[in-house]
């Protein structure tokens, strides 16, 4: 038997070293990650213990992994909490994947800043459990210098030889089972952020469903499994990061558990179509003489993919044809060629994913090209474009062949959503096909005013590259509502059709059309009285719709002059643009989740000061009011270990999130505290149910305050979305500044019916009596101490329910921006005394129904469009 294998760790810092038990984290105390010690530093900068390679290297500075001898890791992580710094004063000084020597500084940090700002500055150095290495003798409890001999190490169960024993890295491989939560599966999104969290974990790693495995680094292969929500997947890896992996994959499955297709609202509403529309698109889709005839006249039904009324005249677009040569000209070239093709086309897709259309609010376009960024680098599409490239093709055929392939397994799917990703597919063959052309990516076609755009099926670069101020509707031969293409026109209010069959690419361009997304027909060449009944249509809804938006600039009060504010729900800069030109009197909930979600590593303080400054600079001097992270039961994040709960939105979510990693509320609050100018910003905190919590937050606000020398004061105000919270609304305003009725969830928590539930989508109604009743306690509640109570939930964006509010007591309303014009409309045309007879009459009723035919009969002293 060879003698057993050791390793020595020299002291990577210089301090106090201490045993793993006095370190101030249950996780490093319970020793899960693996066995160590823990050094108090008393310099700045972490140098390695031991010869080794990097392994892992976040973005966030904070911690390093290191892989020696005989598969040993060693994870050395800088201080308690570092991690929700983001890197904030870490500075790196090697790279993941380098090779470094005893002694050598892997990265620096201020050590003063960490001292100020986080939990402990005493820095776990742990052997990971996995590794297979045993702690054989330590230095603690005493000062040690730096490169002072730390820890002896022995590989456990060591063997005769090291054939037999084998290669500890290769061995390591572990499986687990995992529910598919993405609310349509696994589709291009998902796909794309699965692969790329795996991106710098050194493991092989295969998703296994239906019986099939694919490849968990490739987009296209995980798209081509076809799985859906909630089926079961087994994933396997192996490698020296094959836990690491699962627990990289498992984070981003367990960010969106709990969602299904009811618990996410539908981008297009459903419209009422005639029977099988698609199938009878799919027939006139295919070749006949009629398909090629030209149409002077007639109705055309489809699938609505956008709403929307417009007339404007026809003008056919026609995908990019790119010819390309069969045979290359030497492997070498060609795949050169490739690689700068590709170069070119993800310099552009980088900055789409950092740029937004004017008119795309939602950033859908922003993540279309994030999409695409990951099919461009698919492992996948390029090992089979290279293998034909070496065969002796050209990159042009090669690559076409390799996205026809992907495309075809795609094709063979039972499930439309991810058929319909075989435009993404064929859209980045032609973007790469364009570049090795040396042409430009997209059409220069010149739009006539009013442009309907006729395609068979339109790609969502197309559409970017389109002149937004001519482009009027869209109508497609093909395709289907949920297209990237068709959510993207959705995102930018661009009424369009989809299924419409090949008849409509035989409209000659410049005829006038109407495209009626409501009733889902084109109307082709209708005659003079059609287009003069439809612009009169237009005319009046533009007449009514700018009286409003001119109205929606001046004070909401109701007809006696009551002033009730009506502010807006925003998530983006870009909403808080759209509020500010739609009449918002500020910003009543600024959703923060969207700087948190679907990532790795949590925003530092700088990022969300930035964030937060936009949004305050595009509200000047109107209120902007910063919820705290909102995470757990439907929002989990991927970097917080937080547990598996049987029922999430009962468990670890809101403000008990917060709570739970103090440093997250921590680094939060110091950023809202760091926004500038003259909006007068307030802090809102989610699913507040007893005293404690607002006291334990408004703690640590003042604790920032006094760090930053920050004098003035910032109202604190919480979240009324359980029966709780309503009930003791009373006492909670006694200690907060303002109360928020969050109807969505005080809703679900009052009926007992889970919002996700689509069987109970129905009578899940916020207007049903006993939500109405506790809306009623927490207004009274609020009043008792001259506080604001506002309504920040969906219901408070129903125009129908607006006056009901008023007369529960409510005087604020924060809603989605579009309908601000409407809703202030609403209530300047009833008085208070009206307000107040509708909700005492409301309260008597047995059911939501019969609430919302009392709130439909209310007389309005102003006429209000619908």
């Amino acid at each position: 038997m060879k003698p057993t294998a050791t390793l020595t760790l020299l002291a990577p810092l210089a301090g106090w070293s201490a045993p793993l038990d006095e370190v101030p984290d249950e996780v490093f105390a319970a020793r899960l990650p693996g066995d160590g010690v823990a050094i108090d530093p008393t310099e700045g900068t972490l140098h390695a213990p031991c010869d080794a390679e990097v392994v892992l290297l976040p973005a966030s500075r904070h911690a390093v992994t290191l892989r020696a001898a005989a598969g040993c890791e060693i994870l050395l992580h800088v201080g308690i909490d570092t991690v929700g710094l983001g890197g904030e004063r870490f500075e790196a000084h090697v790279s993941q994947g380098a090779r470094v020597r005893a002694g050598e500084p892997l990265l620096s940090f201020d050590l003063d800043f960490l001292a100020q700002r986080v939990r402990s500055v005493l820095t776990p150095i742990i052997v990971t459990s996995e590794s297979g290495w045993a702690i054989r003798g330590r230095t603690v409890d005493r000062a040690v210098a730096l490169g002072e001999r730390l820890m002896e190490l022995a590989l456990q169960d060591a063997l005769p030889d090291d054939s037999s024993r084998g290669n500890a890295a290769s061995a390591a491989a572990a499986a687990r089972r995992l529910t598919v939560s993405f609310e349509h599966g696994i589709h291009a999104r998902p796909a794309a952020l699965l692969a790329a969290s795996l991106r710098s974990l050194a493991a092989d790693v295969r998703l296994i469903a239906r019986g099939r495995e694919a490849n968990a680094r490739s987009t296209v292969a995980l798209m081509g499994l076809g799985v859906r929500h909630g089926e079961e997947v087994e994933i396997r890896a192996s490698g020296p990061d094959a836990h690491n992996a699962l627990n990289a994959l498992t984070g981003i499955f367990n960010a969106h558990a709990s969602a299904s297709p009811a618990a996410s609202p539908r981008r297009v509403p459903p419209v009422a179509l005639a029977p099988a529309a698609a199938e009878i698109a799919t027939t006139q889709l295919a070749e006949s003489p009629a398909a090629h005839a030209a149409m002077t006249c007639g109705v055309l039904r489809g699938v609505a993919a956008s709403p929307g009324l417009v007339v404007g005249r026809a003008r056919q677009l026609q995908r990019p044809e790119v010819r390309v040569r069969e045979a290359g000209a030497g492997a070498a070239a060609e795949h050169a060629a490739l690689d700068r093709a590709r170069s070119a086309v993800r310099a552009r897709l980088e900055r789409a994913a950092l740029a937004t259309p004017a008119n795309d609010a939602t950033g859908t376009a922003r993540e279309i090209a994030a999409a695409h960024l990951e099919l461009l680098d698919d492992p996948e599409l390029i090992a089979a474009a290279r293998a034909a490239i070496d065969a002796g093709r050209s990159a042009g055929a090669a690559w076409r062949a390799a996205v026809h392939d992907s495309a075809d397994t795609l094709r063979a799917l039972d499930d439309a959503r991810l058929r319909e990703r075989v435009d993404d597919l064929l859209d980045l063959e032609t973007q790469v096909l364009l570049a090795l052309a040396g042409e430009a990516v997209g059409p220069e076609a010149a739009l006539p005013e009013q442009a309907i755009v006729i395609a068979r099926e339109l790609l969502p670069s197309q559409l970017i590259s389109l002149d937004g101020a001519r482009l009027a509707g869209i109508a497609m031969a093909a395709g289907g509502p949920t297209s990237h293409a068709a959510i993207l026109a959705a995102a930018m209010g661009i009424p369009a059709l989809v299924a419409l069959g090949a008849q409509v690419l035989a409209v000659p361009d410049g005829t006038e059309v109407i495209l009626d997304a409501a009733g889902g027909v084109l109307e082709v060449a209708p005659g003079e009285a059609r287009l003069m009944a439809a612009r009169a249509r237009l005319a009046a809804s533009a007449v009514q719709r700018a009286a409003l938006a001119s109205a929606a600039q001046r004070e909401c009060r109701t007809a006696d002059g009551v002033r009730i504010e009506v502010l807006a729900n925003i998530g983006s800069v870009a909403e808080a643009q759209a509020a500010v030109r739609n009449g918002a009197e500020g910003c009543g909930l600024l959703r923060t989740e969207f700087l948190f979600l679907d990532r790795l590593t949590p925003p530092s303080e700088v990022e969300q000061t930035a964030q937060y400054q936009k949004i305050a600079d595009a509200l000047g001097k109107l209120p902007l009011t910063i919820r705290t992270l909102d995470a757990g039961g439907d929002k989990p994040i991927a970097y917080l270990p937080m547990p598996r709960e049987e029922n999430p939105a009962l468990g670890l979510r809101g403000i008990r999130t917060s709570l739970a990693w103090p440093q997250l509320l921590r680094t939060q609050l110091r950023a809202v505290l760091g926004v500038r100018g003259p909006a007068l910003c307030r802090v809102l905190l989610p699913m507040i149910t007893d005293l404690e919590e607002i006291e334990a937050v408004r703690r640590v606000l003042e604790e920032v305050r006094d760090e930053l020398g920050r004098s003035e004061s910032i109202a604190l105000g919480v979240m009324i979305e359980t029966p709780a919270a309503a009930l003791l609304a009373e006492r909670l305003a006694a200690v907060a500044d303002f109360l928020s009725i969050g109807t969505n969830d005080l809703t679900q928590y009052t009926l007992a019916m889970d919002r996700g539930n689509a069987r109970l989508a129905a009578r899940l109604d916020a207007l049903h009596p006993a939500v109405l009743r506790l809306i009623a306690r927490a207004a009274e509640g609020a009043r008792a101490h001259a506080r604001h109570a506002a309504v920040c939930g969906g219901l408070a964006s129903e125009p129908i329910a607006a006056p009901l509010l008023v007369g529960l007591g409510v005087n604020e309303l924060s809603v989605v921006p579009a309908v601000i014009p409407q809703l202030k409309a609403r209530i300047g045309s009833v008085s208070l005394s009206d307000c107040r007879a509708l909700a005492e009459e409301a309260l008597k009723l047995p059911t939501a129904a019969a609430v919302r035919a009392l709130a439909a009969a209310l007389p309005a002293a102003v006429e209000v469009p619908a």
